[in-house]
Protein backbone atom coordinates (compact mmCIF):
# COMPACT_ATOMS: atom_id res chain seq x y z
CA UNK A 1 0.00 0.00 0.00
CA UNK A 2 0.85 3.63 -0.65
CA UNK A 3 -0.06 5.35 2.53
CA UNK A 4 0.11 9.08 3.57
CA UNK A 5 0.46 9.54 7.29
CA UNK A 6 0.26 12.86 8.81
CA UNK A 7 1.51 14.08 11.90
CA UNK A 8 1.80 17.51 13.98
CA UNK A 9 5.85 16.18 14.83
CA UNK A 10 8.80 14.22 13.62
CA UNK A 11 9.94 11.44 15.29
CA UNK A 12 13.21 12.76 16.58
CA UNK A 13 14.30 13.62 19.17
CA UNK A 14 12.06 10.79 20.49
CA UNK A 15 10.51 12.15 23.76
CA UNK A 16 6.46 11.39 24.68
CA UNK A 17 5.13 8.10 24.73
CA UNK A 18 3.10 9.09 21.47
CA UNK A 19 6.19 9.13 19.13
CA UNK A 20 7.34 6.23 20.41
CA UNK A 21 3.97 4.31 19.56
CA UNK A 22 3.72 5.84 16.36
CA UNK A 23 7.70 5.40 15.52
CA UNK A 24 7.80 1.82 16.31
CA UNK A 25 5.08 0.77 14.48
CA UNK A 26 6.16 3.08 11.18
CA UNK A 27 9.62 1.21 11.44
CA UNK A 28 7.58 -2.10 11.06
CA UNK A 29 4.96 -0.53 8.24
CA UNK A 30 8.15 1.15 6.36
CA UNK A 31 9.74 -2.63 5.68
CA UNK A 32 5.93 -3.48 4.51
CA UNK A 33 4.47 -0.77 2.64
CA UNK A 34 5.12 3.14 1.03
CA UNK A 35 4.79 5.31 3.43
CA UNK A 36 4.79 8.97 2.75
CA UNK A 37 5.21 11.04 5.83
CA UNK A 38 3.90 15.04 6.53
CA UNK A 39 4.69 16.37 9.73
CA UNK A 40 5.16 19.76 11.04
CA UNK A 41 9.03 20.98 11.34
CA UNK A 42 10.82 23.27 13.50
CA UNK A 43 12.75 25.42 11.86
CA UNK A 44 15.27 24.71 15.05
CA UNK A 45 15.10 21.09 15.22
CA UNK A 46 16.86 19.61 11.94
CA UNK A 47 17.26 16.11 13.54
CA UNK A 48 13.23 15.16 12.74
CA UNK A 49 13.45 15.64 9.12
CA UNK A 50 17.24 14.65 8.63
CA UNK A 51 16.01 11.28 10.20
CA UNK A 52 12.47 10.43 8.64
CA UNK A 53 14.05 7.97 6.36
CA UNK A 54 14.32 5.61 8.74
CA UNK A 55 10.45 5.21 9.04
CA UNK A 56 9.41 6.55 6.06
CA UNK A 57 10.00 6.33 1.99
CA UNK A 58 9.53 9.78 1.54
CA UNK A 59 9.03 12.98 4.05
CA UNK A 60 7.22 15.90 3.68
CA UNK A 61 8.43 18.77 6.14
CA UNK A 62 6.11 21.62 6.69
CA UNK A 63 7.77 24.90 8.53
CA UNK A 64 6.15 26.30 11.42
CA UNK A 65 7.08 27.28 15.15
CA UNK A 66 4.48 25.72 17.21
CA UNK A 67 4.01 28.16 20.09
CA UNK A 68 5.89 26.88 23.45
CA UNK A 69 3.50 26.21 26.32
CA UNK A 70 4.60 29.45 28.54
CA UNK A 71 5.47 31.59 25.79
CA UNK A 72 4.30 34.94 24.84
CA UNK A 73 3.02 33.45 21.32
CA UNK A 74 1.76 30.81 23.38
CA UNK A 75 -0.37 33.32 25.53
CA UNK A 76 -1.37 35.86 22.29
CA UNK A 77 -2.43 32.42 20.35
CA UNK A 78 -4.81 31.59 23.29
CA UNK A 79 -6.07 34.87 23.72
CA UNK A 80 -6.96 34.87 19.89
CA UNK A 81 -8.24 31.83 19.81
CA UNK A 82 -10.73 32.41 22.64
CA UNK A 83 -14.10 33.15 20.25
CA UNK A 84 -13.17 30.05 18.47
CA UNK A 85 -14.77 27.19 19.03
CA UNK A 86 -11.84 25.10 18.50
CA UNK A 87 -9.62 23.80 21.47
CA UNK A 88 -6.52 25.62 21.76
CA UNK A 89 -4.84 21.96 22.17
CA UNK A 90 -5.63 21.83 18.24
CA UNK A 91 -5.70 25.17 16.86
CA UNK A 92 -2.17 25.77 18.44
CA UNK A 93 -0.79 23.16 15.86
CA UNK A 94 -2.61 24.53 13.21
CA UNK A 95 0.03 26.29 10.39
CA UNK A 96 -1.94 28.17 7.81
CA UNK A 97 -1.66 26.63 4.55
CA UNK A 98 -1.39 23.41 5.30
CA UNK A 99 -5.11 21.84 4.54
CA UNK A 100 -4.12 23.63 0.79
CA UNK A 101 -0.61 21.72 0.45
CA UNK A 102 -2.08 18.33 1.88
CA UNK A 103 -4.68 18.41 -1.01
CA UNK A 104 -2.31 18.93 -3.66
CA UNK A 105 -0.08 16.53 -2.40
CA UNK A 106 -3.23 14.30 -2.19
CA UNK A 107 -4.01 14.54 -5.71
CA UNK A 108 -0.61 14.37 -6.90
CA UNK A 109 0.45 11.46 -5.24
CA UNK A 110 -2.63 9.59 -5.48
CA UNK A 111 -2.06 7.21 -1.83
CA UNK A 112 -3.97 4.08 -1.24
CA UNK A 113 -4.88 4.79 2.54
CA UNK A 114 -4.12 7.68 4.78
CA UNK A 115 -3.49 8.04 8.75
CA UNK A 116 -3.84 11.06 10.81
CA UNK A 117 -1.75 10.56 13.81
CA UNK A 118 -3.63 12.35 16.82
CA UNK A 119 -6.45 14.73 17.45
CA UNK A 120 -4.41 18.43 16.11
CA UNK A 121 -4.46 17.09 12.31
CA UNK A 122 -7.50 16.91 11.71
CA UNK A 123 -8.20 20.34 12.13
CA UNK A 124 -6.26 20.72 8.27
CA UNK A 125 -6.76 16.99 6.65
CA UNK A 126 -8.85 17.55 3.75
CA UNK A 127 -11.63 14.85 3.92
CA UNK A 128 -11.44 12.76 7.17
CA UNK A 129 -14.16 10.73 5.83
CA UNK A 130 -11.31 8.51 4.00
CA UNK A 131 -9.02 8.50 6.38
CA UNK A 132 -8.40 6.45 9.57
CA UNK A 133 -7.67 8.49 12.89
CA UNK A 134 -5.46 7.20 15.23
CA UNK A 135 -6.30 8.07 18.41
CA UNK A 136 -3.52 7.55 21.50
CA UNK A 137 -5.70 9.20 23.92
CA UNK A 138 -9.60 10.36 24.19
CA UNK A 139 -8.61 14.27 24.82
CA UNK A 140 -12.20 14.99 26.23
CA UNK A 141 -11.40 12.37 29.30
CA UNK A 142 -8.18 14.27 30.09
CA UNK A 143 -9.73 17.71 30.28
CA UNK A 144 -12.50 16.53 32.31
CA UNK A 145 -9.84 15.03 35.12
CA UNK A 146 -8.15 18.05 34.59
CA UNK A 147 -10.85 19.95 35.46
CA UNK A 148 -11.99 17.74 38.35
CA UNK A 149 -8.30 18.41 39.92
CA UNK A 150 -8.29 22.29 39.43
CA UNK A 151 -8.26 24.97 41.75
CA UNK A 152 -8.76 28.56 41.84
CA UNK A 153 -12.42 30.15 40.00
CA UNK A 154 -10.69 31.43 36.61
CA UNK A 155 -8.53 28.36 36.17
CA UNK A 156 -11.84 26.21 36.69
CA UNK A 157 -13.25 28.14 34.05
CA UNK A 158 -10.68 28.00 31.58
CA UNK A 159 -10.27 24.76 31.92
CA UNK A 160 -13.93 23.98 31.73
CA UNK A 161 -14.62 26.05 28.72
CA UNK A 162 -11.55 24.19 26.98
CA UNK A 163 -13.04 20.62 28.42
CA UNK A 164 -16.34 21.47 26.90
CA UNK A 165 -14.70 22.76 23.47
CA UNK A 166 -12.70 19.37 23.34
CA UNK A 167 -15.85 17.34 23.57
CA UNK A 168 -17.84 19.40 20.82
CA UNK A 169 -14.81 19.57 18.86
CA UNK A 170 -13.64 15.46 19.47
CA UNK A 171 -17.22 14.10 18.94
CA UNK A 172 -17.58 15.67 15.47
CA UNK A 173 -14.15 14.67 14.02
CA UNK A 174 -14.57 11.32 15.52
CA UNK A 175 -17.80 10.82 13.81
CA UNK A 176 -16.53 12.13 10.53
CA UNK A 177 -13.32 9.96 10.52
CA UNK A 178 -13.90 6.56 8.31
CA UNK A 179 -12.13 4.58 10.73
CA UNK A 180 -11.07 5.11 14.02
CA UNK A 181 -8.08 3.23 16.24
CA UNK A 182 -7.47 3.80 19.45
CA UNK A 183 -5.04 2.17 21.75
CA UNK A 184 -6.78 -0.04 24.33
CA UNK A 185 -10.41 -1.39 24.65
CA UNK A 186 -11.34 1.42 27.57
CA UNK A 187 -10.82 4.00 25.27
CA UNK A 188 -12.83 1.99 22.54
CA UNK A 189 -15.42 1.99 25.21
CA UNK A 190 -15.34 5.69 25.92
CA UNK A 191 -14.92 6.73 22.13
CA UNK A 192 -18.47 4.39 22.15
CA UNK A 193 -20.24 5.90 24.89
CA UNK A 194 -19.26 9.80 24.36
CA UNK A 195 -19.46 10.05 21.00
CA UNK A 196 -21.94 7.32 19.21
CA UNK A 197 -18.69 6.21 17.29
CA UNK A 198 -19.24 2.58 16.12
CA UNK A 199 -15.98 2.68 13.52
CA UNK A 200 -13.51 1.48 15.72
CA UNK A 201 -10.66 -0.79 16.57
CA UNK A 202 -7.53 -0.85 19.14
CA UNK A 203 -4.20 -2.13 18.46
CA UNK A 204 -2.06 -3.01 21.65
CA UNK A 205 0.82 -1.07 22.85
CA UNK A 206 4.07 -2.77 22.23
CA UNK A 207 7.62 -2.71 24.19
CA UNK A 208 11.13 -3.11 22.26
CA UNK A 209 12.35 -5.61 24.73
CA UNK A 210 15.53 -5.75 23.85
CA UNK A 211 16.50 -2.14 23.42
CA UNK A 212 15.44 -2.11 27.69
CA UNK A 213 16.66 -5.25 28.77
CA UNK A 214 18.81 -4.99 31.85
CA UNK A 215 22.51 -5.64 31.05
CA UNK A 216 24.08 -7.75 33.35
CA UNK A 217 26.16 -4.78 34.79
CA UNK A 218 23.74 -2.48 34.96
CA UNK A 219 25.61 0.80 36.66
CA UNK A 220 25.41 1.92 40.49
CA UNK A 221 21.79 2.97 42.22
CA UNK A 222 21.21 6.39 40.70
CA UNK A 223 17.84 6.75 42.79
CA UNK A 224 15.46 4.47 44.65
CA UNK A 225 12.29 5.84 43.08
CA UNK A 226 11.77 6.87 39.84
CA UNK A 227 9.43 8.66 37.53
CA UNK A 228 10.12 8.38 33.75
CA UNK A 229 7.51 11.40 31.56
CA UNK A 230 7.73 14.55 29.57
CA UNK A 231 7.48 17.07 31.93
CA UNK A 232 6.00 19.55 29.58
CA UNK A 233 2.30 17.26 29.83
CA UNK A 234 0.43 18.80 32.66
CA UNK A 235 -0.83 14.85 33.66
CA UNK A 236 2.90 14.23 34.46
CA UNK A 237 3.30 17.35 36.24
CA UNK A 238 -0.23 17.12 38.45
CA UNK A 239 1.33 13.19 38.92
CA UNK A 240 4.50 14.35 40.25
CA UNK A 241 3.59 17.08 42.28
CA UNK A 242 0.94 14.78 44.06
CA UNK A 243 3.18 11.91 44.85
CA UNK A 244 5.86 14.47 46.07
CA UNK A 245 3.57 16.40 48.36
CA UNK A 246 0.96 13.11 49.37
CA UNK A 247 2.84 10.77 49.42
CA UNK A 248 6.64 10.54 49.32
CA UNK A 249 6.46 11.92 52.86
CA UNK A 250 4.73 8.99 54.33
CA UNK A 251 7.31 7.12 52.32
CA UNK A 252 9.93 8.95 54.20
CA UNK A 253 8.13 8.15 57.82
CA UNK A 254 9.78 4.65 57.53
CA UNK A 255 12.96 5.63 55.00
CA UNK A 256 13.87 9.02 55.78
CA UNK A 257 16.89 9.28 52.89
CA UNK A 258 14.62 7.70 50.45
CA UNK A 259 15.42 9.69 46.48
CA UNK A 260 13.72 10.08 44.00
CA UNK A 261 14.39 11.11 40.16
CA UNK A 262 12.52 12.56 38.17
CA UNK A 263 13.56 12.17 34.54
CA UNK A 264 11.57 14.01 31.40
CA UNK A 265 12.30 16.85 29.06
CA UNK A 266 11.26 20.68 29.81
CA UNK A 267 10.25 20.48 33.60
CA UNK A 268 7.89 23.19 33.89
CA UNK A 269 9.66 26.00 37.39
CA UNK A 270 7.61 23.94 39.85
CA UNK A 271 8.87 20.94 38.75
CA UNK A 272 12.64 22.24 39.03
CA UNK A 273 11.63 23.62 42.41
CA UNK A 274 11.44 20.32 44.02
CA UNK A 275 15.07 19.53 43.50
CA UNK A 276 15.83 23.10 44.98
CA UNK A 277 14.09 22.48 48.04
CA UNK A 278 15.29 18.78 48.35
CA UNK A 279 18.60 17.60 47.52
CA UNK A 280 17.24 13.94 47.87
CA UNK A 281 15.11 14.54 44.65
CA UNK A 282 16.62 14.91 41.36
CA UNK A 283 15.41 16.95 38.32
CA UNK A 284 17.12 15.85 35.07
CA UNK A 285 15.71 17.85 32.13
CA UNK A 286 15.82 16.16 28.76
CA UNK A 287 18.24 13.11 28.24
CA UNK A 288 19.59 11.19 25.60
CA UNK A 289 18.82 7.75 27.08
CA UNK A 290 16.13 7.12 30.10
CA UNK A 291 17.71 3.22 30.08
CA UNK A 292 20.51 4.09 32.92
CA UNK A 293 17.73 5.55 34.68
CA UNK A 294 15.65 2.58 34.73
CA UNK A 295 18.20 -0.02 35.44
CA UNK A 296 19.84 2.74 38.12
CA UNK A 297 16.75 2.90 40.37
CA UNK A 298 14.47 0.50 42.61
CA UNK A 299 10.77 1.09 41.83
CA UNK A 300 9.23 2.98 38.88
CA UNK A 301 6.25 4.99 39.80
CA UNK A 302 3.36 6.08 37.65
CA UNK A 303 1.07 8.26 40.09
CA UNK A 304 -1.05 9.86 37.57
CA UNK A 305 -4.67 10.77 38.05
CA UNK A 306 -5.72 12.45 35.01
CA UNK A 307 -4.42 10.60 31.95
CA UNK A 308 -5.56 9.19 29.08
CA UNK A 309 -4.49 6.06 26.77
CA UNK A 310 -2.32 3.34 27.56
CA UNK A 311 1.22 4.41 29.38
CA UNK A 312 4.21 2.93 27.46
CA UNK A 313 6.36 3.84 30.42
CA UNK A 314 4.79 1.02 32.12
CA UNK A 315 5.96 -1.42 29.91
CA UNK A 316 9.29 -0.17 29.28
CA UNK A 317 10.33 -0.21 32.75
CA UNK A 318 8.75 -3.97 33.28
CA UNK A 319 10.88 -4.75 29.90
CA UNK A 320 13.68 -3.00 32.28
CA UNK A 321 13.43 -5.31 34.94
CA UNK A 322 12.00 -2.37 37.50
CA UNK A 323 8.98 -3.36 39.08
CA UNK A 324 6.04 -0.43 38.89
CA UNK A 325 4.01 0.80 41.49
CA UNK A 326 0.92 2.67 39.77
CA UNK A 327 -2.46 4.39 40.29
CA UNK A 328 -5.14 2.87 38.59
CA UNK A 329 -5.71 5.82 35.97
CA UNK A 330 -1.61 5.19 35.34
CA UNK A 331 -2.40 1.33 34.19
CA UNK A 332 -5.61 2.46 32.37
CA UNK A 333 -5.74 0.33 29.30
CA UNK A 334 -2.75 -2.18 29.83
CA UNK A 335 -3.64 -5.93 30.20
CA UNK A 336 -1.87 -5.95 33.77
CA UNK A 337 -2.46 -8.65 36.72
CA UNK A 338 -1.98 -6.57 39.46
CA UNK A 339 -0.36 -7.55 42.39
CA UNK A 340 1.36 -10.13 40.71
CA UNK A 341 2.74 -7.81 37.95
CA UNK A 342 2.33 -4.55 39.39
CA UNK A 343 1.22 -2.67 42.43
CA UNK A 344 -1.76 -0.50 41.70
CA UNK A 345 -2.92 2.03 44.35
CA UNK A 346 -4.98 5.35 44.51
CA UNK A 347 -4.76 5.92 48.45
CA UNK A 348 -1.32 8.10 49.32
CA UNK A 349 -0.88 5.28 52.38
CA UNK A 350 -1.49 2.70 50.44
CA UNK A 351 0.30 3.87 47.44
CA UNK A 352 3.41 4.50 50.22
CA UNK A 353 3.33 1.31 51.45
CA UNK A 354 3.12 -0.86 48.03
CA UNK A 355 6.66 1.46 47.14
CA UNK A 356 8.03 0.50 50.83
CA UNK A 357 7.17 -3.32 50.48
CA UNK A 358 9.24 -2.96 46.89
CA UNK A 359 11.90 -1.10 48.01
CA UNK A 360 12.71 -2.83 51.77
CA UNK A 361 11.65 -6.70 50.20
CA UNK A 362 14.19 -7.87 48.02
CA UNK A 363 12.37 -11.29 47.35
CA UNK A 364 8.55 -9.41 46.42
CA UNK A 365 10.68 -7.39 44.33
CA UNK A 366 12.09 -10.38 42.00
CA UNK A 367 8.90 -12.02 41.75
CA UNK A 368 7.01 -9.09 40.54
CA UNK A 369 9.94 -8.18 37.99
CA UNK A 370 9.80 -12.00 37.04
CA UNK A 371 6.11 -11.80 36.07
CA UNK A 372 5.82 -8.87 34.56
CA UNK A 373 8.50 -9.30 32.43
CA UNK A 374 7.32 -12.58 31.60
CA UNK A 375 4.05 -11.14 30.43
CA UNK A 376 5.23 -8.41 28.08
CA UNK A 377 8.02 -10.80 26.59
CA UNK A 378 5.21 -13.69 25.67
CA UNK A 379 2.46 -10.74 24.72
CA UNK A 380 3.36 -7.11 23.94
CA UNK A 381 6.32 -6.97 21.25
CA UNK A 382 5.71 -3.72 18.60
CA UNK A 383 5.57 -6.09 15.39
CA UNK A 384 2.59 -7.61 16.62
CA UNK A 385 1.29 -4.47 17.48
CA UNK A 386 2.30 -2.97 13.64
CA UNK A 387 0.66 -6.09 12.30
CA UNK A 388 -2.20 -5.66 14.15
CA UNK A 389 -2.63 -1.77 12.93
CA UNK A 390 -1.70 -2.96 8.58
CA UNK A 391 -4.57 -5.30 9.24
CA UNK A 392 -7.02 -2.64 10.00
CA UNK A 393 -5.15 -0.22 7.51
CA UNK A 394 -5.79 -2.86 4.96
CA UNK A 395 -9.31 -2.96 5.28
CA UNK A 396 -9.92 0.58 6.21
CA UNK A 397 -11.25 3.55 3.65
CA UNK A 398 -9.48 4.35 0.71
CA UNK A 399 -8.10 7.93 -0.16
CA UNK A 400 -8.11 7.61 -3.56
Amino acid sequence: MKVLWVNTNFMHPTTKGGQIRTLEMLRHLHCWHEIHYVAIADPSQHEGPARASEYSFRSYPYRYKIPRQGSLEFWLKATSSMPSPVPLAVSRFHPSGMGPFLETLIQRERFDRAVVDHLAPTAYFPDLSRALLFQHNVETIIWRRRLEHASGALKRWYIGLQARRMYEYERRVSLRAGHVVTVSSKDSAAMRDLFGVDRLSEVPTGVNLEYFRRPEEPGSNFADLVFVGSMDWLPNVDGVLYFVREVLPLVRRRRPECSLAIVGRTPPREIQALSEADPRIQVTGTVADIRPYLWGATVSIVPLRIAGGTRLKIFEAMAASIPVVSTTIGAEGLLVHPPDDIRIADDPQVFADHCLDLLDDPTARERTIARAFEMVNAEFSWEQAARSFENILSSGPRLN
